[in-house]
C-alpha cells in the first residue's frame, strides 16, 4: 500500500529525538527524511516504543501491525546518564560524543551530564577509557512532558550542529590566516601582489554591480 505523503517535519516532530542513532541513521532528522523521501521502515526508532510506531503509522496512513510485536521486544526505558565523577579523569571523550550537549567539564576536569538535557542516547559509555558511566531507568513521562521534552532535545541538538559548524569555519579562517601570514613573511611581494590582486577584483565587482543596477 502507497504510503500518504508526508513533510520530513511532520515525521520529525513524532520522533522522540534521543539522537541515538539505533535506527542506523545519525539522529532523528536524517531518520525522518528517509521515511519521509525514501521509504523507510517506520520500525527503527527503540526509544519510540510501540507508541511512536503507531503515531508514525498512521501519519502516513500505513499498517504497522506487523512490527508491532518485534518493536515490544526492543523497545528502549527511557534513561539517563550519570557519571561516576570521582572516577572520571576529565578525557571530553564523553562530551564530543553527546549529541545535545548535556555534559559539562573541561580537560583533565571532573565531567557531569545535566539530568534535564540528558536524552538517554547511550552515546557517551562507550568512548570513556575508564568505563565510569552508568545508565539508569527512570519513570517515564506524560505524553505532554514527552513531547516538551522531545522539542528541547531536538533544539539542542540543532544549536550543537550549529556550533560545530561555526567551529569549523572558525577553524578554516584561522588556517587560512596563518597560511597568508607564512607567505607574507616568506615573500613581501607575493603578500602586497595578492592584496593588489584582490583590491582591483573588488573594485571590478563594484564596478559590474553598479552596471547592473543601471540597466
Amino acid at each position: 500500500m502507497k504510503r500518504k505523503p508526508v513533510t520530513t517535519e511532520k515525521v520529525d516532530s513524532l520522533l522522540p529525538q534521543t539522537q541515538c542513532g539505533l535506527c542506523s541513521y545519525d539522529g532523528c532528522l536524517p531518520y525522518a527524511e528517509a521515511i519521509a523521501h525514501n521509504n523507510e521502515s517506520l520500525s527503527l526508532c527503540p526509544p519510540g516504543g510501540v507508541e511512536g510506531l503507531k503515531s508514525l503509522g498512521k501519519l502516513v496512513d500505513e499498517d504497522v501491525s506487523p512490527f508491532i510485536a518485534g518493536m515490544e521486544l526492543k523497545t528502549k526505558p527511557t534513561l539517563l546518564a550519570v557519571i561516576r565523577e570521582h572516577e572520571c579523569i576529565g578525557c571530553t571523550k564523553c562530551i564530543q560524543a553527546c549529541p545535545v550537549d548535556a555534559i559539562m567539564g573541561a580537560s583533565k576536569q571532573m565531567h557531569t551530564v545535566i539530568n534535564d538535557e540528558c536524552t538517554g542516547c547511550e552515546l557517551c559509555v562507550e568512548p570513556c577509557p575508564v568505563d565510569c558511566i552508568d545508565l539508569i531507568e527512570f519513570n517515564a513521562h506524560d505524553n505532554k512532558t514527552k513531547i516538551e521534552r522531545a522539542a528541547q532535545f531536538r533544539d539542542r541538538y540543532r544549536a550543537r550542529n550549529q556550533r560545530l559548524a561555526n567551529e569549523k569555519i572558525d577553524a578554516l579562517k584561522k588556517h587560512q590566516q596563518a597560511k597568508f601570514s607564512d607567505q607574507a613573511t616568506r615573500d613581501p611581494r607575493a603578500s602586497k601582489k595578492a592584496a593588489i590582486e584582490a583590491a582591483l577584483k573588488r573594485r571590478q565587482q563594484l564596478k559590474d554591480n553598479k552596471g547592473e543596477a543601471n540597466e
